[in-house]
């Protein structure tokens, strides 16, 4: 039930899904006798839109979710396994496709060659809400991983997840990690506390690998605006979907804390 509400109400409230219904719903009232209402609606719409497209807003939003876990030296230490969350992959006529997020698989890559011994965990099914399953995450994370040399034995595949609550309970069930293990998270910088939130939640101790920055963790991220609208449509809506998810999570019981730190 989670899961379809949480899909359902975010697809009408993303803020870039809002601000294009609220201009649809101008356009429409500029028939009617609220034309004048439509217009400012309009205005507020658009406005939104290119804040959210062209300033520095969308930074501004995802820089302290992406500062909260910092990154780690991927050679410290010896390492159990490496858990990569989904959100970075799929497969599209037989063959892998990524996704902006990217930089979780290939870093999973770089520290399973540092760490030979470690086992490579991926926690990915289908988030579809309404199309048919038939390949997962966790296929394309084979295909990738099998592709770039990581032998199949040291693979572990949960390809039953839907979101980043039940990446954490089923990667526990499915690993069971003994105490004193060393076990690394890898996802997006920006979705690492809410991650860190629900594994911690689940009984799954492990240390944050942030990746794939949005910010520069600059002052220049305050000030300096984008030069395509998508780039920086898309880094609001990831911002503001994860401290939403982060209220979410927390009402609902997800995790212990609201902003979940080292």
């Amino acid at each position: 039930m989670f899961f379809t509400l949480s899909k359902l109400v975010w697809f009408v409230f993303s803020p870039v899904n809002l601000a294009i219904l609220l201009a649809g719903l101008a356009a429409l009232l500029a028939f009617t006798r609220l034309a004048r209402f439509g217009r400012w609606l309009g205005v507020l719409a658009l406005l939104a839109l290119s804040l959210m497209a062209f300033s520095p807003l969308p930074r501004i939003v995802i820089r302290p979710l992406e500062n909260r876990f910092p990154q780690q030296d991927a050679a410290k230490g010896p390492v159990a396994g490496i858990v990569v969350l989904g959100g970075a992959i799929g497969v599209a006529r037989g063959d892998v496709v990524l996704t902006s997020a990217a930089a979780r698989m290939t870093k999973a890559v770089e520290i399973a060659r540092l760490h030979p011994e470690a086992k490579i965990v991926f926690a990915g099914g289908a988030g579809n809400l309404v199309s048919p399953v038939t390949e997962t995450e966790a296929d394309g994370a084979r295909l990738l991983f099998e592709g770039l040399g990581l032998p199949a034995e040291r693979l572990v595949l949960e390809d039953r997840s839907r979101n980043t609550r039940e990446n954490a309970v089923f990667t526990r069930r499915l690993v069971e990690p003994k105490p004193g293990e060393r076990w690394l998270l890898v996802t997006s910088a920006w979705h690492m506390p809410r991650a860190m939130g629900v594994f911690r939640k689940a009984g799954f101790a492990v240390e944050a690998f942030p990746v794939d920055y949005w910010s520069e963790n600059e002052p220049a991220d305050f000030i300096r605006p984008y030069g395509r609208a998508p780039r920086g449509l898309n880094i609001a809506d990831d911002g503001f979907k994860e401290w939403v998810g982060l209220l979410a999570y927390w009402l609902a019981g997800y995790t212990d804390a609201l902003f979940p730190g080292p």
